[in-house]
């Protein structure tokens, strides 16, 4: 039986969105208090519900209304309790840590996008919402559910994007994820400034490449017949040296690490050096000194910031390893151990390792740079594609890596030209066909490493650089996830959404010559949403 939505639901489900906001980072955090009870509960639970079952269960072998309701509450119980059990372990903000490490990324973490406020809002939920339609879609290729009629497809479309709003130029594509097949095409091999959405090949290429399992040491090793200890950079972007690293590698833990292993040689006064060598190139991005990216260096702690933020534009030190490294001396002498002041330098292969930290596996770095459009993650992945491939590890070597390595997943290149990994730079070019080939090939069931492009995804009205955007809209929160792109007169939206009929897109929407930012925001807002409530048919 199939059973209609009921309108009343229909007319009451944006004040239910509303309402589900406001309440839900209490009930993460009732969930994070209670689900060691709820575990034991739910195993004490199931043999009483087995029990109950076959007491109840008539000899006629048919069940009554009070015995089913009965049987349904305690199973509801316990499938409750399995849930929260399941759906954990829980971090410290409340973010789901399941599918291992791969659903890392967690709020007010990372860079800006592109000069606005990129973390969530405080006013919004910490945690990423269950939306049902968002994790269904995700978890498996939706085939059963009927695709959009392309022409009805068109006909909405098409009206959306020919406001004068999203400027001169638009292109926009919009693909079935299950087959790959295309519903929707305007421009689409044309190529245009992408912004932002540039972090989403980035997050392919990085992924295939050195893959989502690895990690990214930053250790200390002492040169053999010296007393020289040597802070090796890893190329780690989310190194801390706050007190409170939560899942991130801690420089602190590195310089514990470290003293007790130079004690235990029996040494108290060493000279610090600072290895950078793993990345080329110049350190500053080639668009000059900006808010929303520090020098590029292996070695840096809390991207450079010279306050205590943690995302957003924030005022940069001109040299974060210097920085990182007189950091790392201060902790050292905390712990007994007296130090020259920093030098830079190079670990001989010769060196003795002392102590070590990592980086969770890149999947999550993966995720925390798409949700935050955190530039200084993006360009620490292009050059670890590089890294990965044998090239140059620098802006020029990690664009060409990308390019590289997105080449050898056999995707629509033509058009594409790459100049670095955050999409700072206006010189970049790739077309709506790519940025949705690129979350296709994501979505894979073959290629399951590329998932936390897709899981990374901002969540529309809930995380990220889409908090604060579809406030007032009853199609897309919760349903759309999409990566931003902003930059002076351009806007771009790449993403997924699952329709009306629980049909998986994948679209593309990328807008040139625009006036007014958050005009044409509002505009790629209202197409996205069109594709959620559309059956188009």
């Amino acid at each position: 039986m199939v059973v209609p939505e009921l309108r009343a639901w229909r007319a009451a489900r944006p004040h239910v969105l509303r309402v589900a906001r406001a309440v839900q980072s209490r009930v993460t955090r009732v969930a994070r208090a209670v689900q060691p009870q709820v575990r034991r509960a739910a195993r004490s639970v199931r043999p009483q519900l087995v029990r109950v079952a076959q007491a109840l269960r008539p000899r006629s072998g048919r069940i009554t209304t009070p015995q089913l309701t009965a049987v349904a509450a305690t199973a509801g119980l316990v499938l409750a309790a399995g849930a929260v059990a399941v759906a954990g372990p829980w971090d410290s903000t409340g973010q789901r840590t399941a599918e291992r490490d791969w659903a890392a990324s967690r709020d007010r973490q990372g860079g800006a996008d592109h000069g606005r406020k990129a973390d969530t809002s405080p006013a919004s939920p910490k945690p990423a919402p269950s939306a049902a339609s968002v994790l269904t879609g995700l978890g498996r290729a939706t085939s059963v559910a009927p695709a959009p009629d392309e022409k009805a497809l068109a006909t909405t479309l098409d009206r959306l994007l020919g406001v004068p709003a999203l400027g001169a130029r638009r292109t926009a594509v919009v693909v079935d994820v299950a087959t790959g097949g295309r519903l929707y095409g305007k421009g689409a091999g044309t190529a245009q400034t992408p912004a932002s959405t540039t972090k989403i090949a980035t997050a392919v290429a990085v992924l295939s490449a050195a893959g989502a399992d690895h990690r990214l040491a930053t250790r200390t090793v002492l040169e053999p017949g010296t007393k020289e200890v040597v802070l090796v950079g890893g190329g780690d972007p989310t190194l801390t040296a706050r007190k409170d690293a939560g899942e991130w590698a801690s420089l602190r833990t590195l310089a514990d690490d470290t003293a007790e292993a130079l004690k235990a040689r029996h040494l108290d006064r060493v000279t610090l050096s600072y290895d950078t060598s793993l990345y080329a190139g110049p350190a500053v991005h080639p668009i000059g000194p900006n808010p929303n990216l520090a020098p590029v260096s292996a070695l840096s702690a809390d991207e450079g910031r010279t306050d205590a933020s943690s995302s957003g534009p924030a005022d940069r030190t001109a040299d974060p390893a210097a920085g990182a490294a007189a950091t790392f001396a201060e902790l050292l002498r905390a712990k007994g151990i007296d130090t020259t002041s920093p030098g830079l330098s190079k670990a001989t292969s010769g060196a003795q390792a002392l102590a070590s930290v990592s980086s969770p596996p890149l999947s999550a770095l993966v995720e925390r740079m798409l949700t935050n459009s955190d530039n200084d993650i993006a360009e620490a992945m292009a050059r670890q594609v590089a890294v990965a491939t044998g090239r140059p590890p620098s802006f020029a070597g990690g664009a060409a890596a990308i390019d590289a390595q997105l080449r050898k997943l056999g995707l629509p290149l033509s058009g594409a030209h790459f100049t670095d990994g955050s999409g700072l730079n206006r010189d970049d070019r790739l077309t709506a066909d790519l940025l949705t080939a690129l979350l296709v090939k994501a979505g894979d069931p073959a290629r399951p490493e590329l998932r936390p492009v897709l899981t990374g995804l901002p969540v529309a009205g809930f995380t990220g650089t889409l908090s604060d955007r579809y406030t007032d809209d009853a199609s897309g929160p919760g349903v759309v996830r999409a990566k931003t792109g902003t930059l002076t007169g351009v806007n771009t939206l790449a993403g997924t959404v699952v329709d009306a009929d629980g049909r998986l897109l994948a679209f593309a929407f990328l807008a040139s010559g625009t006036s007014d930012p958050a005009a044409a925001q509002s505009a790629l807002d209202d197409t996205a949403s069109a594709l959620a409530g559309c059956g188009c048919r």
